[in-house]
């Protein structure tokens, strides 16, 4: 019996030896070690930073593998708009091949005033030679493209049923629909500082206009001015106190040395102005080393970039 039964195992082991090594080796799926996933490609961070600071257009953003690049798109005032990302100019795609005329659209917005005393001698000749209408008119700019999918401004007549009339500090304007609540945020601010601080007072009583829409092209370019979509506003004093208020006017009376005007002889808002109109999606004109000290424009990227932990650093 026992010689029977070693038998029949003998013969077993012969006719099923591969299913029963099959058998011992194989695993069950939650043995096996789990693959990590692939990483997503990360959006880049002025990417987000622009999405974020439109959030009420519902940015997309999706990589094209075949034209390595991100992919923007979203509806605004019923239109469908795309454009690349194009290292941060925000193009269209038929803008691509010139993308070297323009700037990033996301850039670093600083707050704080340069003394003239401290520009090197190469400093003072680039923006002397800025400062000449030829050289103004063949410099790399702002893309509008995005700007004008945003604010409806492909041509005044389209853009001009957006624009609303109001009153800022009491004095009458225009400006683009978009921008009347965070304006009116600002003169809030503006008005509650005036309660404390003698300088606002001032500025208040001293305002003689608030001018922001205004279809035209930036002095000496063939671009498109900010006042062109009403987002920009300039406020002009009744007397600048012999302070020169914009790097233009200075050149037409000093054309060598405009760029060297001390911070004591530019006439400008009060701080509490400039805070307000920062804290609520603003960057004023006067900190650029081309400074327009009467001059705010609204947006809220470059103030969302200024305060990235990269640029507070």
């Amino acid at each position: 019996m026992l010689k029977t039964v070693i038998l029949f195992l003998l013969q077993a082991s012969l006719i099923f030896p591969a299913s029963g090594w099959e058998f011992r080796k194989s695993k069950s799926k939650s043995d096996e070690p789990k693959q990590a996933p692939k990483p997503e490609r990360t959006i880049p961070e002025d990417l987000q930073i622009l999405m974020d600071s439109y959030s009420n257009l519902k940015i997309q953003a999706e990589f094209d593998k075949e034209k390595n690049d991100w992919i923007i798109k979203f509806e605004n005032y019923g239109h469908p708009h795309t454009f690349h990302w194009a290292e941060g100019s925000v193009l269209p795609e038929e803008e691509l091949i010139n993308r070297e005329e323009y700037w990033h659209v996301v850039y670093k917005y600083s707050n704080e005033l340069r003394d003239p005393k401290t520009f090197t001698d190469e400093e003072i000749a680039r923006l002397k030679e800025y400062g000449t209408v030829k050289n103004r008119r063949k410099a790399p700019g702002t893309p509008m493209f995005f700007f004008d999918a945003v604010y409806s401004s492909y041509s005044r007549a389209k853009l001009e049923p957006h624009i609303i009339t109001t009153k800022f500090l009491g004095k009458g304007t225009r400006v683009h629909e978009r921008i009347l609540e965070p304006l009116k945020n600002v003169e809030a601010k503006i008005l509650k500082a005036e309660k404390t601080s003698p300088e606002v007072k001032v500025f208040i009583k001293e305002l003689k206009s608030a001018a922001a829409y205004n279809w035209r092209q930036i002095d000496g370019t063939k671009r498109k001015s900010f006042h062109s979509l009403g987002i920009a506003i300039d406020l002009l004093p009744v007397a600048y106190h012999g302070g020169e208020v914009f790097w233009s006017w200075a050149r037409d009376k000093n054309p060598d040395k405009w760029m060297m005007t001390s911070i004591k002889g530019r006439w400008m808002p009060p701080k509490e102005v400039i805070d307000a109109f920062e804290s609520e999606g603003f960057i004023w004109g006067g900190y650029w080393a081309i400074w327009d000290n009467m001059h705010f424009e609204y947006h809220p990227e470059l103030i969302a970039k200024m305060k990235t932990k990269e640029n507070i650093d």
